[in-house]
């Protein structure tokens, strides 16, 4: 038990230690990418003084070291600061932007490696049939096709020829929500979320086919499964429960990389279904020069990928025995 609170005692410091690494690195990219950032609530009429009181109502008027410790302790205090673009504070919108993220995300990736790791360890029991190479070829070309492309396919046929699903945004307008569930517990969500989460998840079904297909390929060859088939167990209870749970490791590392970066959302999904996410109003904070909004978004998606590699290094040791925490 001292060797497991030990180890994650220092997994966290080395988590911790990243993300001290990337708000660094984000605060001084994003200063010297844009020495003024307020140029863009800055217009010409404005006299040199009214310049100078718009930056210091944004501190900017301090040196760079004061900045940058005020920066680090606001977000101790999950202060983000204040965006220039929507005069509002960027917590409010980056925690708004991630929940319409996730809604879509999280379904979309679930239900890709739902379908995507069982029919892998499938594949792999037909290695070399007909139905292995279809699954392959499929698993590629869904992974390879470009998103928007796929997206602009699915909005011509089921949006448009077929009018069976609408093709923008997340609820018919004009619509009232009183908040974040009132807004995503209706028919009308749902009717919005199929053509999008579709499409993601078409996306990312070959990363776990693909993954389980190899590896449980290389489980075969393991001396547990030739002990199990010595024992005359049946061979699709070897399958799931003998390969399959080793092989599920390197899906679980991808499974937690996909949901990190899934934080960030999908740019072009989210542009090309007008979708509300923080994936597209990253792009948006970036076309806007709004730096705190741009930096905070970059935090958070870092701070996802941290937490769920932390995450992975627990289940490994309940999926296979053979790690220990050291």
């Amino acid at each position: 038990m001292s060797s497991r609170r030990s180890y994650l005692i220092r997994r966290v410091l080395h988590g911790l230690m990243a993300l001290f690494i990337i708000a660094t690195l984000l605060f001084f990219l994003f200063r010297l990418g844009l020495p003024d950032p307020t140029a863009a609530l800055i217009t010409e009429g404005l006299s040199p003084e009214e310049r100078e009181r718009i930056r210091a109502s944004f501190g900017l008027d301090r040196p760079i070291w004061e900045q940058y410790f005020i920066y680090l302790a606001n977000i101790l205090q999950g202060d983000f600061g204040y965006s220039f673009h929507y005069r509002a504070p960027v917590a409010d919108i980056i925690w708004e932007r991630l929940g319409n993220t996730m809604v879509l995300m999280l379904p979309a990736i679930v239900l890709a490696y739902a379908i995507g790791a069982p029919l892998g360890a499938w594949l792999s029991w037909r290695r070399g049939s007909r139905t292995d190479t279809s699954g392959i070829f499929v698993g590629l070309m869904f992974r390879s096709a470009p998103m928007f492309w796929t997206g602009m396919i699915a909005i011509l046929v089921f949006g448009i020829a077929l009018g069976w699903l609408p093709t923008s945004g997340m609820r018919t307008l004009p619509y009232e929500a009183t908040g974040f569930f009132d807004k995503i517990f209706t028919l009308d969500f749902l009717h919005h979320l199929i053509l999008p989460m579709m499409v993601v998840a078409l996306y990312y079904l070959g990363s776990p086919l693909l993954i389980m297909r190899n590896t449980m390929l290389e489980v075969y060859g393991e001396d547990f499964i030739e002990m199990a088939r010595a024992k005359g167990l049946p061979e699709r209870r070897i399958l799931y429960a003998h390969a399959a749970r080793n092989a599920l490791l390197p899906v679980v590392t991808q499974l937690a990389v996909t949901v990190g970066l899934a934080a960030g959302g999908q740019v072009v999904v989210e542009v090309v279904f007008s979708w509300p996410g923080l994936g597209r109003e990253i792009l948006n904070s970036v076309r806007t020069s709004d730096f705190p909004l741009a930096q905070a978004s970059f935090l958070v998606m870092a701070a996802f990928v941290v937490t769920l590699n932390l995450l992975v290094d627990i289940l490994y040791t309940l999926l296979d025995p053979r790690v220990s925490f050291k």
